[in-house]
């Protein structure tokens, strides 16, 4: 029944006129679908407007501060200046002379623009067939391997974002381009960008750069030259010339190219360009970003968080830097070791302290690392000037004689380094030939507290071990250290403290430091202080230290050599400057054959003479050492000679 009712029900609505149905069908869904579809789009535009503004809302909330877009980094500016007042232009973190676009070549914004942002005059900020095209190009490789940010966007993440590859970065990078392109016009943005992008090698801006690879300004650069700087802003490192000529010479070809794709150049002036080397200057002062690294932690140290730019007077001096640098490298050709494995460390500083050239490394671009300050090693026998001045100050005489024999105290019994001994000896000759025997008779004949004593007053800035191995340099100590306590041996006997800042002053003349006296007080007599240096330049003349013999200068100093070979030294002064030169591994592996005096007393030499004006000096006349001398005719040989 209820089927059939179902069924007369359908029966009897189909017999209604069609034109009445079909009235009812088109009118009444027409007006609704219409009306909705109105309601819908409103209601779709009016949530995205929102969400759009909620959006912006977000990502601007905490947009960075747009005040520093002028200002160099948006940090302090601090100036370096040498001894002379010169500028320290190095290998390191340096900004360029601010450039204007006019004063530029039109090939140098063109190369940049050709490889970075070809369509950079016809956009507004942001191109989005250049975004849509790296999306499309990332999809299909599965990975970031293509960018599309202009040139106005490089500029707002180079001075305002950070690195990181995230969402809200390239949302703010997107406000910002826009705001950019609304303030200034499209020269100002270029100019920005030519003097704050990063091109490598520590260089930020066009200038720096053109100054640190081709050692002139950015005025004078050549198409080959700027098609090379444009092609290291992709990737620094992996472009840099300096480190991988091929490569960067492949990627600046490129640049060429496109410069031409673009209309910057016809393809018969690009052939031309191609045919000429590149040529690189050489970088001066190649290692002395070690001595800049030291230099701003020092101020920053002093300075705080002070935030002014900054006028630094330094102690540095270009002449001797360029000297301890070429040393370093002839030296070490000519060594007699094999130096391949080693690393080095340089300081040379005058009588009062001040560090006139720092070498903390054989690569700053491969190791930042500054051995001259952070690296304490033991200094070996290089210590043992600091015994004999402790004996000389207790009273004895450098022609005094010890006993050079097996020694022990309690368990402990070192040997001579080649285990060789002489017997009787004047202390002079103890130290010129670095014999252990001798000088551990002597400190124990002196006593070890005077030893620790007399070390500490000349500047030894550690701790110093009580037992008897003292006296053979067991305790670990920077080069700049072990420079600053040979410093009063130069300077007539007064202890100073090591200085590589003079002055600090605000750009406005404000004076924030001023270095007091360099001499602290008097760490020994003038006398113990000549009859040492006279011992010391017995090591040179014919002792250990001859490989550091200087034509002209009477050159005192010791040679230093630890456990194994693990750590070779020379350590010494001439013409008023003091030099220390340490030699080793980074990883405390032993050296073969390498000694305080072969690779670095030569090295030691090789900068002295270069850092030192050429003069003539008469020779010393060696001492003449009577072997038949009778321990009885010395008053105190019982007590130095005592023991086995």
């Amino acid at each position: 029944m209820v089927f059939e009712a179902w069924v007369m029900t359908r029966k009897r609505k189909t017999k209604r006129p069609a034109s009445s149905r079909t009235r009812r069908r088109r009118k009444k869904p027409q007006g609704k679908s219409y009306a909705g579809l109105v309601a819908d789009a409103g209601v779709f535009c009016f949530s995205v407007l929102i969400g759009l503004a909620a959006l912006f809302a977000y990502f601007a909330r905490d947009l960075p501060d747009t005040n520093t877009l002028w200002r160099d980094r948006g940090a302090p500016k601090i100036t370096l200046l040498a001894a002379d007042n010169s500028p320290i232009r190095i290998h390191g973190t340096s900004m360029g002379a601010p450039v204007r676009l006019a004063d530029l070549p039109a090939h140098v914004p063109a190369a940049i623009l050709a490889v970075e942002d070809r369509n950079f005059y016809h956009h507004f900020g942001v191109n989005p067939v250049s975004v849509m095209r790296a999306l499309i190009v990332n999809a299909k490789q599965g990975g970031v391997v293509q960018g599309g940010s202009t040139i106005t966007q490089q500029l707002a993440k180079n001075v305002f974002l950070s690195a990181d590859r995230t969402v809200k970065r390239k949302a703010q990078e997107f406000l910002l381009a826009l705001w950019l392109e609304q303030k200034f016009t499209k020269e100002e943005i270029l100019t920005l960008y030519l003097n704050r992008v990063y091109f490598g090698a520590g260089a930020y801006g066009i200038d720096a750069a053109s100054h640190r690879y081709f050692a002139k300004p950015a005025e004078q650069l050549e198409i080959g030259e700027a098609a090379m700087l444009a092609g290291l802003l992709k990737a620094p490192s992996r472009f840099a010339p300096t480190s991988n000529p091929e490569d960067a010479g492949r990627r600046g070809r490129l640049v060429i190219d496109q410069m031409v794709a673009a209309g910057f150049l016809t393809p018969a002036k690009a052939a031309s360009v191609l045919d000429r080397p590149i040529l690189l200057s050489a970088p001066q002062f190649s290692t002395a970003p070690y001595f800049v690294d030291h230099a701003l932690q020092t101020v920053r140290g002093i300075a705080g968080d002070l935030d002014a730019d900054l006028m630094v007077w330094t102690t540095f001096d270009p002449s001797v830097q360029a000297a301890a640098e070429l040393g370093l490298v002839a030296g070490a050709a000519v060594a007699p070791d094999d130096l391949s494995e080693s690393q080095s460390a340089v300081v040379i500083m005058d009588g009062e302290g001040a560090v006139r050239a720092m070498i903390g490394g054989r690569d700053y671009r491969t190791s930042q690392f500054n051995r001259a300050v952070q690296a304490k090693r033991q200094p070996g026998s290089a210590f043992k000037p600091f015994v004999f001045l402790a004996a000389i100050e207790s009273g004895y005489r450098t022609d005094d004689y010890v006993m050079d024999a097996p020694v022990s105290v309690g368990k402990w019994a070192p040997n001579n380094y080649d285990g060789k001994y002489f017997g009787e000896v004047t202390l002079r000759e103890a130290l010129a030939r670095s014999l252990n025997g001798a000088t551990v008779r002597v400190q124990e004949a002196t006593g070890r507290s005077v030893v620790r004593q007399t070390a500490r007053a000349m500047g030894w800035p550690g701790s110093l071990n009580p037992g008897p191995s003292l006296a053979l340099g067991v305790d670990a100590v920077s080069p700049l250290d072990l420079a600053g306590a040979y410093a009063p041996f130069a300077n007539g006997g007064y202890r100073i403290k090591p200085r590589i800042i003079d002055r600090i002053e605000t750009a406005d003349g404000d004076l924030i430091y001023q270095r007091s006296g360099p001499v602290l007080e008097q760490a020994a007599s003038a006398s113990a202080i000549s009859d040492v240096n006279q011992m010391m330049r017995a090591v040179v003349d014919w002792g250990t230290g001859g490989n550091a013999a200087v034509a002209g200068y009477h050159a005192a100093g010791k040679t230093g050599t630890t456990q194994n070979n693990r750590d070779g030294w020379f350590a010494g002064h001439a013409g008023g400057l003091v030099g220390v030169v340490w030699v080793g591994r980074d990883d405390n592996a032993p050296m073969p054959n390498v000694t305080g005096g072969r690779a670095p007393a030569v090295i030691w030499r090789e900068i002295m003479a270069r850092a030192l004006p050429p003069r003539y000096v008469a020779p010393l006349i060696a001492p003449v050492i009577d072997p038949a001398f009778e321990a009885d005719d010395d008053p105190i040989a019982d007590i130095l000679g005592a023991s086995g």
